[in-house]
Parts: structure tokens; C-alpha cells; sequence
């Protein structure tokens, strides 16, 4: 489910460089990937938003065209890094109709998510200072909540990769995906006793059993495209929320929503949850008229637009 917030976002924090970056040029990489997104409102009143939107700083090199936000009507827009490093736009949409849209095509490698197995757990103490916040509890990751459940069910799983991937493998198994009962207010333990929710449900759950074992990880948001995949799903796109873990020395995508490989995953923000990487944080009232998200080969007809 997208984060479309109203409310004040939580205190945002530094931290260090997101999982998938290519080191290969953008030209060598053989699969085009066209994305974007086109959302419309209707606002009574003159509205103050935040946009999070355009493609994280570690993929910017593997776009064809710059991804400029084009707004209907034209406003202003400024554009800074908030201390997660994530690129944020501000501007005041006028009253009335309100459409922003965003479309651009990306270079990929065409591979799946690549596993490492080997990956260690590093003790606390050998942790890098800027992945301790990723140890803490926060607005959905009530950690504390659910730190006897993870030490009982994954405890005795050797640290490391295989102990994630048990995590994700639970995680995917334990929670029915389900849109009909999306919540923007439900948190990792409520999502584990309900046992329904969407892909940020699936992250928020992970991720809070990742960090009462002693594990960073982190929250995502971005595109996942459907290239691979026979049949391909029925439902309209969205916005995908994952995980990145902290394993021997970097940080490693784990996706448990789909827990399988996917290719074409194209990050937007990271966090500590989804309370820190809204798509579109608006401070006023609004109705929400319009919401398109694209991720396809671009040599095949748009599905979007």
C-alpha cells in the first residue's frame, strides 16, 4: 500500500548508503524499464505538500532523462535531501483540481535480486554508528512488542543471511495479502495478530523481528516491476515496500511480501518505516481523485499512460 500521509512524519535521521547500487554504466545495462507515477487531488484549500517521488541518488545515473515532476497546475517547487539522504520536493498546491505526474526510463541489469548466503551478522559493538538507529524500535516497528516472539521462533537459527531469510519466509507465510484491509495505522505486532495486511505490513513485521535479534534493517520504498513473471498479477501497480538488512558490511534487499527474486527493483527512499517515506506528505485536507504507478519494459504498450 502507498503512504499517502496527512500527519507530521516522525523525526528523520542520517544514514548510510542504500543496497542495489549498479556499478556498471547506465549504457551496458540491457533492460529499459519505463516508470512513473500520476496523482491527482482535489483540495479545498490551498495545501502545503512534501514529494517523494523521483529515484533514489544511487540510481540517478541509470536514468535516460532526468525524472522532472510536472505539476497541473505549475507551481514552485524546492527541491533538498532529508537526513536519510532521500531527495524531497515542497510546494503549496492550489485549491481546486491538482495533478503531479512523473515519467522517465531506467537502465537495469535485468537480474533478479542476488542472495549472499555468507553474509555475517556483525555484534553490536562492531556495528557502524550510522545503522544503530535501524536497531531501534519506531512508529510501526513496535519491536519491544514482539522481541520474546523472535528470540523464540529464530533464535536458534545460525546468524547471518539464513536467519533473515527465515525471518522473510515467516513473515510472507504468517500475513494474508489482502487490500480490502489496508490500515495506515497498523503497526508490526498488530499486523503479526491480525495476520492480514499489505507489502508494508509484510516489511513492518520483518523488520521489527530483524531489530529485536540484533539485526539493522530498514525500511523501503520504491518500483518492482512485474518483468519475469508468468502470468503477470491482475491488480493495478503500486508502490512496493521492502526491507534492507545490514549483513557483512553492506546492505542486502530481502523482499517478504513476494519472498522470490524479482528484477527491475528501483529504489525511491528508505527509512526507518513507512512513517518516513510518504510518497505524498500533504498538511491539509484532500481527496484523493487519480493514483497511477508504472513499471514496464518499455519496449512493450504502456499499461499507464
Amino acid at each position: 500500500m502507498t503512504a499517502l500521509y496527512t500527519r507530521a512524519s516522525a523525526p528523520l535521521l542520517r544514514a548510510v548508503a542504500p543496497a542495489g547500487l549498479h556499478p556498471m554504466p547506465a549504457d551496458s545495462l540491457p533492460l529499459r524499464l519505463r516508470i512513473g507515477c500520476d496523482i491527482s487531488y482535489e483540495l479545498p484549500q490551498s495545501t502545503p505538500m512534501i514529494l517523494m517521488v523521483t529515484v533514489h541518488d544511487t540510481r540517478q545515473n541509470h536514468l535516460e532523462a532526468p525524472d522532472r515532476i510536472t505539476t497541473t497546475p505549475a507551481v514552485p517547487m524546492q527541491t533538498y535531501r532529508d537526513d536519510f539522504g532521500n531527495t524531497r520536493h515542497r510546494l503549496v498546491a492550489p485549491a481546486g483540481e491538482f495533478r503531479l505526474r512523473i515519467a522517465t526510463v531506467m537502465r537495469d541489469s535485468g537480474l533478479p535480486d542476488m542472495p549472499f548466503p555468507l553474509a555475517e551478522q556483525y555484534a553490536v559493538e562492531h556495528l557502524p554508528a550510522g545503522v544503530l538507529k535501524f536497531l531501534s524500535p519506531s512508529r510501526y516497528c513496535d519491536t519491544e512488542l514482539l522481541s520474546d516472539i523472535a528470540w523464540q521462533r529464530f533464535g536458534h537459527i545460525p546468524a547471518g543471511w539464513a536467519r533473515v531469510q527465515a525471518i522473510c519466509d515467516f513473515a510472507h507465510s504468517h500475513i494474508r495479502f489482502d487490500y480490502q484491509q489496508a490500515r495506515a495505522t497498523r503497526t508490526a505486532s498488530e499486523a503479526y495478530n491480525e495476520q492480514q495486511g499489505v507489502c508494508r505490513d509484510y516489511a513492518h513485521l520483518a523488520i521489527s523481528l530483524c531489530r529485536a535479534l540484533n539485526i539493522p534493517a530498514r525500511y523501503c520504498t520504491g518500483y518492482v516491476s512485474d518483468v519475469g513473471l508468468n502470468p503477470p498479477p491482475s491488480d493495478p501497480m503500486d508502490y512496493a515496500a521492502w526491507m534492507e538488512v545490514y549483513l557483512g558490511g553492506r546492505w542486502h534487499a530481502f523482499d517478504p511480501r513476494n519472498n522470490a527474486p524479482r528484477v527491475g527493483r528501483i529504489l525511491i527512499g528508505v527509512g526507518r518505516d513507512a512513517a518516513d517515506v510518504p510518497i505524498v506528505h500533504s498538511f491539509g485536507a484532500n481527496r484523493l481523485t487519480g493514483f497511477k504507478v508504472l513499471t514496464e519494459e518499455a519496449e512493450e504498450p504502456s499499461r499507464g499512460w
